[in-house]
């Protein structure tokens, strides 16, 4: 794939040695002279000076061939204007925003802009995860089709111990995903029986994870 990164902070940088360690083509923009000039001492010809929110600059950067754009700046407000150029102008397939302030992810879907990751609500995620072992804890929402991926680790008084995975009265909209039980990663099968301490990924559709609650937890 041909991958644009924009924002060249740790975020950007990182992302694009990966990409290229993955035999990805990829380019990075930053806009700051100085840290583009950094950057070029260690990315050579894959980092390239420019404003990535302005069309020019991403037309020179290829945007119309690109396959991702991902927009990976520090401001949530460059990142929207930067997917929406690249979908917009550009038609780019796959346009990614990172949101700082998770409160923003609305505006960003009000505008086309479904992929987005937020580090803040990761970080808190796992905060709660600490906090309140045994709740549903919700790890990445997915705006096409209103699901949402959460995680929920079996506590000693969870009803669904000893339970085959048939058994189980699941929601109608929830699928169990993966079951992790110690090092090893399972796909959940009918006669997959539960276990404490088993830690489950699911997918649920918003407004029924009340429902998946009781049923694990």
């Amino acid at each position: 794939m041909y991958i644009i990164v924009v924002g060249g902070g740790k975020v950007g940088f990182y992302l694009t040695s990966v990409l290229k360690e993955e035999g990805h083509e990829v380019l990075l923009i930053e806009k700051d002279l100085g840290r583009y000039m950094a950057l070029e001492t260690k990315l050579e010809e894959l980092v390239f000076h420019g404003d990535g929110s302005e069309v020019h600059t991403l037309e020179a950067a290829g945007a119309a061939r690109a396959d991702v754009v991902a927009a990976v700046t520090g401001r949530d407000e460059d990142n929207l204007v930067i997917c929406q150029v690249a979908k917009k102008r550009f038609g780019v397939p796959r346009v990614i925003g990172r949101v700082s302030n998770p409160r923003n992810e609305g505006a960003f879907r009000a505008l086309g802009i479904e992929s987005t990751i937020s580090g803040t609500r990761v970080i808190y995620s796992l905060i709660v995860h600490e906090v309140d072992a045994g709740e549903l804890i919700p790890l990445l929402p997915l705006h096409r089709g209103n699901m949402t991926i959460v995680e929920v680790k079996l506590k000693a008084d969870s009803p669904a111990l000893g339970q085959l995975v048939r058994e189980l009265a699941l929601p109608k909209d929830s699928i169990l995903i993966s079951i992790l039980r110690g090092d090893d990663i399972l796909i959940p099968r009918g006669e997959t029986k539960l276990r404490r301490d088993d830690t489950i990924l699911a997918l649920v559709k918003k407004g029924a994870e009340k429902a998946l609650k009781e049923v694990l937890v």
